[in-house]
């Protein structure tokens, strides 16, 4: 299962511009409002006992639902694992990261270009 939520509303609207929601949504994906519901596990709770990959900044017992098991990954982890459903080894995370994401990298790193970007200026 894929839950998203964009940190921030720039985020939000750059994914909606670019098309990426609906792609979300034509695999089910669950989409939250930016910000921290699911990090903080206030409104938005996974179900008990599931395991996660997330790609927030904070890993506490129980925080996104109770007796969750909670990994942080970079937001390419967290993409590896979506694909193949499970947390890949070194060997399957680089395999997919080569030939999903590399050679698109100017694109995929572009939001760290904050100087270019219209909206943020």
């Amino acid at each position: 299962r894929i839950w998203l939520t964009p940190p921030t509303k720039m985020d939000r609207a750059q994914l909606m511009k670019e098309g990426y929601y609906s792609i979300y949504s034509s695999v089910g994906a669950r989409t939250e409002i930016p910000g921290c519901s699911l990090c903080m596990g206030n409104q938005a709770r996974v179900r008990p006992g599931v395991t996660i990959i997330s790609t927030s900044t904070r890993n506490f017992d129980n925080r996104m639902g109770d007796k969750a098991r909670v990994y942080l990954g970079s937001a390419e982890l967290a993409a590896v694992a979506a694909l193949s459903g499970k947390l890949p080894n070194p060997e399957e995370y680089f395999s997919v990261f080569k030939e999903k994401i590399l050679p698109h990298e100017d694109e995929v790193y572009r939001y760290h270009q904050f100087d270019e970007m219209e909206n943020y200026l």
